[in-house]
């Protein structure tokens, strides 16, 4: 079964499809070997990162998308902080006034392909958190999926995401449990 949702918003695309490379409900993930990561790499627009990925590229690929799934499921939770905030020290450099009538942004170091791609999804994470964007894009609360999302309900209370996959699962399992209970 596919994902509906539509996309997020602009740059926090990126950040959407770069945690949803792996389906974790569907065993799928692209960062399982470095030939399938290289392949997801190309396809979605990180060629440079795709071209010099290595091992321990690789590595640090897994690590940043669980950190970045953890941080977005719970922005307290400090171990996906720790990671990203040592991570965020590496590779971004400080704010830059550079364009004039643009906002301030956050600029890479220099450093690898893979270093540039990771700075660039810190660099709209940090800034849609300033801003106050970020608090729509969302993990999907069933344990065994966790994919990202936007959550563009009114109430911004979306807890799956898709009703037709974990949100009638999570039903199911709900009523089960009650006719359980009741000795049904």
């Amino acid at each position: 079964m596919a994902y509906t949702r539509p996309p997020a918003p602009a740059e926090l695309e990126r950040v959407e499809t770069f945690c949803n490379s792996a389906r974790f409900l569907y065993g799928e993930d692209a960062f399982t070997d470095l030939r399938s990561a290289r392949a997801w790499l190309r396809e979605h627009g990180w060629a440079d990162a795709a071209e010099t990925a290595d091992e321990g590229a690789l590595g640090r690929l897994r690590r940043l998308r669980a950190a970045l799934r953890d941080h977005l499921e719970d922005p307290t939770a400090p171990a996906a902080r720790e990671v990203l905030t040592d991570l965020a020290h590496r590779v971004l450099g400080p704010p830059r006034w550079d364009d004039p009538g643009e906002r301030p942004r956050l600029r890479p170091r220099e450093q690898g392909a893979v270093e540039a791609l990771a700075s660039e999804l810190l660099a709209v994470l940090a800034t849609a958190e300033l801003s106050g964007g970020r608090e729509r894009l969302k993990v999907c609360r069933f344990q065994q999926c966790r994919w990202v999302y936007y959550d563009r309900s009114p109430g911004n209370n979306s807890a799956w995401c898709s009703m037709d996959i974990c949100g009638a699962r999570n039903k199911m399992r709900s009523y089960r449990a009650r006719r359980e209970g009741n000795g049904s």
